[in-house]
């Protein structure tokens, strides 16, 4: 038998190998030792120290809040932070996704460009809208429009809108300034108002040239209320607009009633080829201009027109390009459109005949040839009116009473506003010495022969 030799310890108790007997484990008794005392006090100290420091900590963070606190309060941080950092009321009330924003109406904003940083400002035009829509009108040509079909001539009656402009009255009419294109042709014009009231109008003088015409409306064709609810543009002055300036644009797009868009002037002084190879001067604007808009009125903020205008120059070829005929070059035109003595056409069996056989002189002939533009009498018999007055063949005829004359349907058109046995001036070139000079003639109309 074995055991080891710590019996005071205790430890593991074995009998022989040849007993039978399982080893068996002995708890090992607890003694007292002289260093228990010791032990507890040192640990007693270790709890204090741990206290202390802890201690210390929270002083030291207290010193440091109290310090940052008042650097805050004095600089604002705090301030700045919780501006930084909080959510609009309106956005925390939200309980779902906000809803989509309608999208901006661009004739109520007005983009303002600076030279360091861009800016999108809101313009409300709309008082200064209110104020010139009483002298913005809708006009309705109305016209028969002729096509061969298997041979027989079809007659169709067809509509054309456009806009025009309040530009003055007389003491029987008011006079309304539009584009030449819009009553070209016209055997109907209807003029729409502000008051939903509509009236007849006629032709007073026009000029191609320029595409521009008044038309007049009698008094006798209006009521009481219409004319108090009516009233006469203000003209402003084109020559002063600058790049960027914003402006409006009111007329009847698309034959639907007056509407309103807003732009800038994208350009001055625009030099733009017409049909006839011509060429002329226009605004060029980013403000919408539509087929119906032609006629109407291109106002500054200040509600002034500014141009007149005109779909045909372009303005349905492109997206956000417009051009307008230039107020300060119309002006002088329509003034002497405005003094024109009005008319109204003459049964065909009434009007007025010269006995010519006029061809056109366009502006690309008149370059090619060096010809003055207008009306060529290309023939002419022997005690025609025209022959009585004066005119040779071979004159090119550049005026009417006063109107001038680009084409030889011009001149047609001009004559069923004559009777016959009326006296009318008559503007000729004609060349002498190898040079164009004028002359101007006095011819009495006579009656178209029967045939």
């Amino acid at each position: 038998m074995y055991e080891n030799g710590n019996t005071t310890g205790g430890g593991y108790y074995y009998t022989s190998p040849n007993e039978a007997q399982a080893p068996v484990y002995t708890q090992p008794q607890p003694q007292q030792r002289s260093g228990d005392k010791k032990q507890k006090g040192g640990f007693g100290r270790f709890c204090k120290r741990v206290l202390l420091a802890a201690c210390l900590g929270l002083s030291f963070g207290l010193c440091a809040g109290v310090g940052l606190y008042a650097i805050g309060e004095s600089t604002g941080l705090f301030e700045k932070l919780e501006a930084a950092y909080t959510m609009p009321a309106e956005v925390e009330m939200q309980a779902s996704p906000a809803p989509i924003a309608e999208k901006p109406d661009i004739n109520a904003v007005t983009p303002v460009v600076n030279t360091t940083n861009v800016t999108a400002i809101t313009s409300d035009v709309s008082d200064m809208v209110e104020e010139v829509m009483p002298s913005m009108v809708s006009i309705v040509n109305t016209y028969t429009e002729r096509y061969s079909y298997f041979g027989q001539t079809v007659e169709k009656e067809v509509g054309f809108s456009g806009s025009g402009i309040i530009v003055g009255e007389n003491d029987k009419e008011i006079l309304i300034a539009t584009n030449y294109h819009v009553v070209e042709d016209a055997e109907k014009l209807t003029v729409h108002f502000i008051d939903d009231t509509e009236a007849k109008a006629i032709i007073k003088g026009t000029d191609p040239d320029m595409d521009l015409a008044v038309i007049a409306v009698s008094f006798n064709e209006l009521s009481t209320e219409t004319r108090r609810a009516i009233s006469i543009a203000k003209l402003g002055d084109s020559d002063s607009l600058k790049l960027g300036e914003p402006v409006v644009a009111i007329g009847n797009a698309l034959g639907y009633g007056q509407s309103v868009s807003g732009g800038m002037v994208s350009a001055l002084n625009r030099e733009i080829e017409l049909e006839d190879g011509s060429t002329g001067i226009f605004i060029q604007t980013d403000a919408a201009i539509n087929p119906g808009n032609s006629g109407g009125a291109l106002l500054n903020v200040n509600g002034e027109v500014i141009g007149i205008n005109s779909n045909k120059i372009g303005g349905s070829l492109y997206d956000n390009i417009g051009y307008a005929i230039p107020i300060s070059a119309a002006q002088p035109i329509l003034e002497d459109l405005m003094l024109r003595e009005t008319r109204n056409k003459v049964d065909e069996s009434d009007m007025g005949y010269l006995g010519i056989v006029p061809e056109s002189v366009t502006a690309e002939a008149a370059a090619i040839y060096g010809m003055p533009q207008g009306v060529y009498v290309s023939r002419m018999d022997e005690g025609t009116p025209a022959a009585d007055g004066g005119i040779l063949q071979g004159d090119i005829i550049v005026k009417f009473d006063g109107i001038k004359l680009s084409t030889a349907d011009e001149l047609r058109e001009t004559l069923e506003y004559y009777q016959a046995g009326e006296t009318v001036e008559i503007q000729i070139m004609r060349i002498e010495n190898g040079e164009w000079r004028e002359r101007t003639l006095e011819v009495v109309l006579g009656r178209k022969p029967r045939q």
